[in-house]
């Protein structure tokens, strides 16, 4: 057992003992599996970088770098930035003039309608599972239960009578009606996800300031909301990539100026009559997973924390 167990160390596997820092041997294990989800993604973003005519290459053409040597020329190529500027203005035809092709106006749409849904529907539902988890009804469950059966019904069943509701009250092509949209069906993952970090939420300090005199408003944004910060930033965080990547609402009940970028890669898919522009579209993804990569980094603490809330203490 004692051979055993110094092998192990050797390889880098520390034996568990409590919370500590992995061996250099976990590290590596978790490094590969890693590596092997985001394989995926990194190869998105080698054929954004590469050349039009490299794109489908055979043998293929795998990165922009031979390490020193030790990968095949075959397999490397020369990395360009020319697609990303082609994301912006382009060619609409064979052999005709760059014109702007409108995709800042579409990520800025996307930004501004998943941001502001998100923190409606963040702001909305937070209070609404504050008043679940502490003043619950009669029939409180059956309430939650109503409020997610909006969440399971595919968006393909409900998008008609959206769409003709949407044409009634004339919210059809808005900003207001699809952010309105976005929120209604934000707010059921919210109700849920923070009622859950409510519920975690120890009533005896709630208690003692209620005694002190502190109103049930003063409570929840005291002492309550500071102690769910990183469920706030985790539910934040997954509906805003529920809101990002949203396409059959955009594209049925956005206009020319309201349209988001996920609708917007469809008049990206043939490129000037030469049909599938596979750079082109990889370099249009590339930009559209930089805010959430970004809001996701800079957020990872809270997330953490978010998604553990309940098992992992501070």
């Amino acid at each position: 057992m004692t051979d055993s167990v110094s092998i192990w160390q050797t390889l880098g596997f520390r034996k568990a003992n409590g919370v500590g820092e992995a061996g250099w041997g976990r590290t590596l294990v978790v490094a590969i599996v890693s590596l092997i989800y985001f394989l995926p993604v990194l190869f998105i973003i080698f054929t954004s970088l590469k050349p039009q005519d490299a794109a489908l290459n055979v043998p293929p053409t795998l990165v922009p770098t031979s390490f020193f040597g030790l990968i095949p020329d075959q397999f490397v190529f020369t990395p360009t930035l020319e697609n990303f500027g082609s994301v912006f203005e382009r060619s609409m035809t064979a052999g005709g003039p760059p014109e702007a092709t409108g995709f800042d106006r579409y990520f800025f749409n996307s930004i501004v309608i998943a941001t502001v849904s998100v923190l409606l529907a963040l702001a909305i539902g937070t209070l609404a599972a504050f008043g679940f988890s502490r003043y619950p009804l009669k029939g409180n469950d059956t309430y939650l239960f109503i409020i997610l059966t909006t969440r399971m019904l595919p968006a393909i069943v409900v998008i008609i009578p959206i769409i003709l509701m949407f044409r009634v009250v004339g919210l059809s092509g808005s900003y207001t009606g699809i952010i309105l949209l976005y929120t209604a069906f934000n707010l059921a993952f919210t109700i849920w996800m923070m009622k859950s970090f409510f519920d975690e939420l120890s009533l005896d300090v709630e208690d003692a300031a209620r005694i002190d005199g502190s109103s049930g408003m003063k409570v929840f944004f005291k002492i309550c909301l500071p102690q769910v910060i990183p469920g706030l930033a985790a539910t934040f965080v997954f509906g805003l990539i529920l809101t990002w990547n949203e396409f059959l609402f955009a594209l049925l009940l956005s206009g020319p100026d309201t349209r988001t970028v996920p609708v917007a890669m469809n008049q990206a898919v043939a490129s000037g009559g030469r049909g599938t522009d596979w750079t082109l579209l990889a370099a249009i993804e590339t930009l559209f997973l930089i805010p959430v990569f970004l809001v996701t980094f800079f957020l990872q603490n809270h997330l953490l924390r978010g998604v553990t809330f309940g098992t992992v203490k501070r």
